[in-house]
């Protein structure tokens, strides 16, 4: 691994600036935090219908492969939204993906939207909210929503180790990469058309259990973006712009002719790249490109590695036109792009070596939120890829917060072992670095071994869970 420093060790902002500048990493931090009711990050959001959200920090959807088999939340899963509750965080996005039906699940302890387990659901959003007022003595300024989510072509709805894709078309290097038959049917428009009644359906029982919102997932690779990139697929959901956007619009109109008054957000994948890989060293290289320019990238550049979010402004645009505030910006996929998605030194078992800095990935991703918000500047939105930032995460989010680069600051990863970092930074009290993510990986490796995600090097809960000896064993092997 190329010697990158870790953040850990840069102790003063003229260290931190000058390792910026050492590696060429235009991101801009305050030196100083400021706090009280004038702070940046403290300050509230009015919304466009008078919903007022209570300061900058929002909670990111964080699944925990924890669900029972028929979708319901288990203990774990309550526990981690009780820590969403008392994070002080006043937006919560999502909590986590929750799948419209049972195929749709990105595996078989996910949470599911049915008739059966809305009582579940309402349940865990009462007691996270619940929570909330206990440590915060009110739960009026804090907006509560809930993703909804079909995992496409990452689908492993009943066996962990079994992928049972359901796709738009047939992608040259991902179909390969994750053994798709070249011959398997994709989603037929009639499918399609169906699947959109499903998440009206769904939004209708999210409304019903009290949530404020529901999100059309559209990121990382799950079915709602690999519509964005659909170029080559014909009819009615493939090929132009509009057609891209045709599920999108449609599933928009199902929601709110069957729920009127629920809000709408969408978590989108801003840009992608190609598919990366190990290379000889270990480090992430781009897989060869199949052909020039390359397709399979939205708001990509056809180069496979660069950015064009001209459709990405679209989408925006888009937005508005459907009357969508919420926008939650994220970038390609933990599945084959994970250094640009989530930055991190240390990659997850099935991923590769960081083949940059981490902090090149974050500051590529702020910059692309802060341009695309200053495209549509009347929309709300939540930044992300923050955690890697570590002890300089707060300095950053309050100078994006405070220059307008971004509405909220969005707190993923670092919600699992620290889920009340953003209550110390808005009380002007000293982080916990005891408890700080440092991008171990172990919540994405013990996923894709078949095991419940969380924190096991830094939350005492999952370190004496059964699964951290045969992590530590899996990373033995690694090494």
């Amino acid at each position: 691994m190329a010697n990158y420093r870790r953040l850990a060790a840069l102790r003063t902002a003229e260290a931190f600036r000058t390792y910026l500048e050492e590696i060429d990493v235009d991101l801009g931090f305050d030196a100083e935090m400021e706090i009280g009711d004038d702070a940046p990050l403290a300050q509230p959001y009015t919304m466009k219908d008078a919903t007022r959200i209570g300061n900058r920090f929002c909670v990111l959807p964080m699944e925990g492969w924890d669900g029972t088999r028929d979708g319901r939340p288990t203990e774990l899963t309550i526990r981690r939204w009780k820590r969403f509750g008392l994070s002080g965080a006043k937006l919560i996005w999502g909590g986590e993906a929750v799948a419209v039906q049972p195929d749709a699940r990105a595996n078989p302890n996910q949470l599911m939207i049915n008739e059966e387990t809305v009582v579940d659901l309402t349940a865990l959003r009462e007691t996270l909210v619940e929570e909330h007022r206990a440590q915060f003595d009110t739960t009026d300024d804090l907006l509560v929503g809930l993703q909804l989510t079909h995992s496409g072509r990452f689908s492993r709805p009943y066996v962990k180790s079994k992928l049972e894709p359901k796709i738009l078309y047939h992608h040259p290097i991902l179909d390969a990469k994750f053994g798709i038959d070249p011959d398997m049917p994709v989603m037929t428009d009639d499918e399609i058309a169906a699947l959109v009644e499903t998440f009206a359906r769904a939004a209708v029982l999210a409304q019903e259990a009290g949530f404020a919102f529901v999100d059309v997932k559209h990121c990382h690779g799950y079915l709602g973006h690999e519509f964005l990139s659909a170029y080559d697929r014909p009819g009615p959901y493939g090929g132009s712009f509009e057609n891209r956007t045709r599920f999108l619009r449609e599933a928009v109109e199902a929601i709110r002719l069957a729920a009127p008054g629920l809000g709408i957000g969408v978590r989108f994948s801003a840009f992608d790249f190609v598919p990366f890989r190990p290379g000889e060293d270990g480090v992430g290289e781009p897989t060869e490109l199949p052909e020039t320019p390359y397709r399979y990238a939205f708001g990509g550049d056809g180069t496979g590695t660069g950015i064009d979010l001209a459709e990405p402004k679209r989408f925006l645009d888009l937005l508005a036109e459907l009357d969508i505030e919420l926008v939650n910006v994220t970038v390609g996929s933990p599945y084959y792009v994970p250094h640009i998605q989530r930055p991190a030194l240390f990659p997850p078992s099935d991923g590769y070596q960081p083949p940059e800095d981490p902090l090149a990935g974050v500051a590529r991703v702020v910059a692309a939120t802060a341009e695309l918000k200053a495209h549509r500047p009347e929309l709300l939105y939540v930044g992300s890829a923050y955690s890697y930032l570590q002890e300089w995460l707060p300095n950053v989010a309050q100078h994006v917060v405070r220059t307008d680069q971004v509405d909220f600051v969005g707190l993923g990863r670092m919600a699992l072992p620290y889920p009340d970092m953003a209550a110390d930074v808005l009380a002007g009290r000293s982080l916990d670095r005891r408890r700080i993510c440092r991008t171990f990986s172990d919540c994405t490796t013990a996923p894709r071994k078949g095991m419940v995600s969380g924190c096991y090097p830094l939350d005492a809960y999952y370190r004496k869970r059964p699964e951290k000896e045969a992590l530590d064993e899996i990373k033995r092997g690694q090494d």
